[in-house]
């Protein structure tokens, strides 16, 4: 699928505040923990646990979470189709990063181990 204007545009104006109890939920229902949760956060972003919940605080949109985080050098190495999307085939960067995220968060709730989530050796 292509993403369109209209669609980046939404994604970039959603609220980091809005999506985070969902991403909760998900891990959660699968056994997963919270610290994992924040770790592969973390991970991809920089964002410790306290400065999450001071983004979740503020509401802050998507596209200012992203462009104030400290993406990972190895967040290029998530790839695949998440929400029907095929990651290294997006273009805009907010989108992209928002893709990034979501697989992340997806490999968590299917029980994949930590180490490869965080494409380790």
């Amino acid at each position: 699928m292509k993403t369109t204007p209209e669609h980046n545009q939404r994604i970039a104006k959603m609220t980091f505040a809005s999506v985070f109890p969902h991403y909760m939920t998900k891990i959660e229902k699968k056994g997963r923990t919270l610290e994992e949760l924040y770790e592969v956060i973390e991970w991809l972003t920089g964002y410790d646990k306290d400065k999450l919940e001071e983004l979740i605080a503020e509401k802050v949109t998507f596209e200012t979470f992203f462009q104030n985080a400290t993406l990972n050098p190895n967040a290029e190495l998530i790839t695949g189709v998440i929400c029907g999307y095929r990651i290294e085939d997006i273009q805009n960067p907010i989108t992209k990063q928002v893709r990034f995220l979501d697989k992340l968060i997806d490999e968590l709730a299917k029980g994949r181990q930590m180490k490869k989530i965080l494409r380790e050796a």
